[in-house]
């Protein structure tokens, strides 16, 4: 096994994904137990969520962070809901999430932008919705309603972002 090295540093804006083991199509039916998993890491540390959304086998997240590193984070995050998943489904073992996760550093604003755009796509790309503002599981409407996309954003036009985000 590699052993990956991580370069963080304190408030960097690092764009996140995490797959489920084997692609299981489990995160929307188990939406509240990742939100409380997520929300409890925001609560227990300096997080700015930026961007986030949450597709049937895995998520991205847009953050920074002080005083934790995000392999930590996302530790963190996937023990809990590992944790209340198997305690609903009355399991004793098994694996949930694939082995690590995907990371990228944002260098600038134009790479925010992207990942941005990228994150909110994502539910139309992968055939879910045909329209980003209808996928309740993102920060899509909150960056709507804050001015950041117009009426009708991703609907009219295939969006290729060309490059790999983890998926």
């Amino acid at each position: 096994m590699t052993n990956i090295r991580r370069y963080f540093r304190d408030n960097d804006i690092v764009f996140i994904t995490s797959v489920t083991h084997k692609r299981r199509l489990i995160l929307i039916d188990n939406f509240s137990i990742l939100w409380d998993a997520i929300h409890k890491q925001l609560e227990k540390n300096i997080i700015d969520l930026r961007a986030w959304v949450v597709l049937p086998d895995h998520f991205h997240l847009l953050l920074s962070a002080q005083g934790i590193n995000f392999s930590d984070l996302l530790r963190k995050i996937k023990l809990s809901f590992s944790s209340s998943y198997r305690k609903k489904n009355h399991l004793k073992s098994g694996r949930i999430w694939q082995y690590r996760f995907w990371d990228h550093i944002i260098r600038d604003q134009d790479d925010l932008n992207k990942h941005i755009d990228y994150i909110h796509y994502n539910p139309v790309k992968h055939g879910l919705t045909f329209d980003p503002f209808k996928w309740k599981y993102s920060s899509f409407r909150k960056c709507f309603n804050d001015g950041f996309y117009t009426e009708g954003w991703g609907v009219k036009d295939k969006l290729n972002f060309g490059e790999d985000f983890g998926e």
